[in-house]
């Protein structure tokens, strides 16, 4: 089997691409090549730097208007795109021309869209007295969070449970099943 060759895009903290990172370190078939970001003061680029894992910092141009990212993948013979905690909405150019996932931090197709990550979720999923919440791994097309389900984790929303607490029990999924299911949709071809 060839190296299948991973470029994570985040634009936050980076916790889920620290446990993609680590997951892969030594996997002798997949392989985390670069971490790409459009905020350079993103605590995920910190991370991949530790890691000696190659970073890029690109802006609004560079990504919607010239080429460059898609370059920049494509020399480092990128097979598939991960985007983890990510913001920007994937121009149909690169969604056609890469395969890329996404993880999104509810059950969609509930809570997706436009505006709802991070913490606007929860609150959202709180507010709305939801009895579960959880993560859904889906294959990115050019809309936010309409992409084709590849997976769903589920967690009990408790009458107890704030955003924060919430959000806290939503981070354990993706840090547990999303380096899985990356390495399950590759071995079975992607």
């Amino acid at each position: 089997m060839d190296m299948i060759r991973l470029a994570i895009m985040a634009s936050g903290s980076g916790s889920n691409a620290q446990k993609i990172m680590e997951y892969f370190a030594d996997n002798k078939h997949i392989k985390v090549v670069c971490l790409l970001s459009n905020k350079p003061y993103a605590y995920a680029l910190q991370r991949a730097e530790k890691m000696n894992i190659e970073t890029f910092v690109f802006n609004r141009n560079q990504f919607y208007e010239t080429p460059e990212v898609e370059n920049f993948l494509t020399i480092r013979k990128i097979n598939l795109v991960v985007l983890a905690g990510f913001l920007w909405l994937v121009p149909e150019k690169m969604v056609r021309k890469f395969k890329i996932i996404n993880i999104h931090p509810a059950l969609l197709p509930e809570y997706g869209g436009k505006n709802m990550y991070g913490m606007r979720v929860h609150e959202a999923v709180i507010q709305n007295r939801e009895p579960f919440s959880g993560i859904t791994i889906h294959h990115v097309n050019e809309h936010y969070d309409e992409g084709n389900i590849i997976f769903q984790a589920k967690c009990r929303v408790d009458e107890s449970d704030t955003a924060e607490s919430l959000a806290e029990k939503i981070h354990e999924l993706e840090h547990r099943y999303y380096p899985e299911v990356i390495e399950k949709l590759v071995s079975n071809g992607l």
